[in-house]
């Protein structure tokens, strides 16, 4: 949505060829507080929009004196207590309560009169404004956001970072690694994540783990990476339904397959995908186990039957303590390419 000013014509130089590297010097000191003058916000404008669950979330247009940028905020299905604070309206009789008509207030009218004028490359001093000074909150772990909500503060922020990159001619990641003083000389491309089974809060079948992911460690490019997971994930498709029929082929909220099966089962679906597709030694497996959502609140339990059917929870081998848990791990680290797995135990599970 954004479109980048034209780069201003810089006479001899550009003559020599070094007109980008010039801008990008400009760039460097306008960001770092030296010479150079950065676009200025214009205006701030919020609005309630549906993500791809259909809830509704914050998408914000932010104008300058030549362009606008828009930014919308996601909303996870599984979420800490120790994450910010989205705020939601609370009404029952409007979308489940989840409207966010109050966070596109508090942008409209608290955060965006606060806004004008400033330039778009201050991008911390404009986040703690809004963190620190327009919405104030703390609770014991720190920023909490709750007075104008998370997902108000994202939004604008995000937009605001958008701005400050096109101001500064860099793509978005470039322009990121500057403000956070990381080298921009040489970057590496990130290793799609191809989330290809869930369960959990993510679908309506038993797992407990909530996403399964092809890693395509061994692409030589991204293009490569792309064209191993959906190869990958289409002979999945055809792996699950041979097991467990047309029905197992059914999607959750992320566009993963949601097969009957246990969370080992899950990793053998993936594996028996990856190899029959001929990336045994390219392809790796991660795994978001979400453990929080099915742990036993006061106990040192992990229950893996939370989501089954009333009359097979009680199955053996379902419940396991932290230390069986861990093991249980260990076990598919062993047996399966498994070099990643994120929210293992609860968020309050240190032992």
């Amino acid at each position: 949505a954004a479109r980048a000013p034209k780069r201003q014509t810089r006479g001899p130089i550009d003559c020599l060829g070094l007109g980008k590297m010039a801008l990008r010097m400009d760039a460097v000191a306008a960001i770092g507080g030296g010479g150079g003058v950065s676009p200025k916000i214009m205006s701030v404008k919020a609005r309630e929009i549906f993500d791809s669950r259909g809830n509704p979330t914050v998408e914000v247009d932010l104008c300058t004196e030549t362009s606008l940028f828009r930014a919308a905020v996601p909303s996870g299905a599984s979420t800490g207590i120790y994450e910010a604070l989205e705020l939601r309206d609370g009404d029952k009789t409007r979308l489940l309560g989840k409207g966010v008509l109050k966070a596109v207030q508090n942008v409209n009218e608290r955060i965006a009169p606060k806004l004008i004028g400033l330039e778009v490359t201050r991008q911390k001093e404009i986040d703690n404004l809004m963190v620190e000074t327009l919405d104030g909150t703390q609770n014991d772990w720190g920023w909490s956001k709750s007075s104008l909500g998370a997902n108000a503060i994202l939004a604008v922020s995000m937009a605001i970072c958008r701005a400050g990159a096109a101001s500064m001619q860099m793509p978005l990641y470039e322009y990121i690694a500057n403000i956070a003083g990381r080298p921009t000389d040489k970057y590496m491309m990130p290793v799609p994540s191809f989330n290809v089974i869930n369960g959990g809060s993510h679908a309506g079948n038993r797992l407990a783990c909530q996403e399964f992911m092809i890693l395509p460690v061994g692409a030589t490019n991204f293009k490569e990476a792309m064209i191993m997971g959906a190869e990958v994930y289409h002979t999945l498709k055809s792996c699950i339904k041979k097991k467990y029929g047309q029905d197992a082929c059914n999607v959750g909220d992320e566009g993963g397959f949601a097969p009957p099966c246990d969370a080992r089962g899950g990793v053998e679906l993936v594996m028996e995908a990856i190899e029959k597709s001929g990336y045994k030694d390219k392809c790796a497996i991660g795994m978001d186990v979400a453990a929080s959502e099915f742990k036993v609140e006061g106990q040192d339990c992990y229950d893996l039957g939370t989501w089954y059917p009333e009359g097979e929870k009680d199955a053996p081998g379902l419940k396991m303590t932290g230390a069986e848990l861990a093991e249980f791990y260990a076990q598919l680290c062993k047996d399966f390419p498994i070099i990643t797995i994120e929210d293992p135990f609860d968020q309050d599970d240190w032992a």
